[in-house]
């Protein structure tokens, strides 16, 4: 892994504060959910033409996509070379129109927790629903069922145990964004605070 990175590449992959770990700290706030796969279901809603409801074995059935990507904890270590699997973005969005007012994604989890992006942000390449990391399920601690995983952001955007996502019109700061977390998260700016945001005009 990142240990075998050449010089170069290591400054390139490595946001500024950040510490390379080869292991996976948990984080998280409160309890992890409990999980039953016969009630486990995944709703898409908010500014949609038709709401979606799949239930775990539907999900399952959608196209599945593997990629390589790092990840960046706003506690400042990072994980490079991560294999994630699972539903890319782009064939999630098949299932569903959206209105022309969608202009932000709002994550809901298991648990109560919350996050916000812009919907071109959603939308990139790279964004994905995982289930499983480096070849094997994640652990629920990590966010089994599903894990909202978006490589360019502070992993608190990866959002874990998702279990829908609204379309808004306008932009809701989730759980740890109304806590003193930076809206949008980008860790080669190094954007963790609220405290750092331009004002709005």
């Amino acid at each position: 892994m990142a240990k075998r990175l050449a010089p170069d590449e290591l400054r390139r992959r490595l946001p500024p504060g950040q510490v390379l770990t080869d292991k996976f700290p948990v984080l998280t706030y409160g309890p992890t959910p409990r999980f039953d796969p016969r009630t486990w279901d995944f709703r898409i809603g908010g500014e949609v033409e038709r709401e979606v409801r799949l239930s775990y074995e539907e999900f399952h059935a959608l196209p599945r996509s593997t990629q390589v990507a790092d990840f960046h904890c706003v506690t400042t270590w990072s994980r490079l070379g991560n294999v994630w699997e699972g539903v890319r973005i782009g064939d999630l969005l098949t299932l569903v129109r959206l209105k022309p007012e969608a202009r932000f994604v709002i994550v809901h989890c298991d648990g109560g927790y919350t996050t916000n992006l812009p919907l071109a942000e959603f939308v990139d390449d790279d964004v994905m629903l995982a289930d499983r990391l480096d070849g094997r399920d994640l652990e629920p601690d990590h966010g089994y069922p599903l894990r909202l995983i978006v490589p360019k952001l502070y992993g608190w955007k990866s959002a874990k145990w998702v279990r829908a996502i609204e379309f808004s019109s306008r932009d809701r700061r989730g759980f740890w964004e109304v806590r003193g977390y930076h809206n949008h998260a980008d860790p080669w700016r190094e954007e963790r605070y609220s405290s750092q945001e331009e004002p709005e005009d």
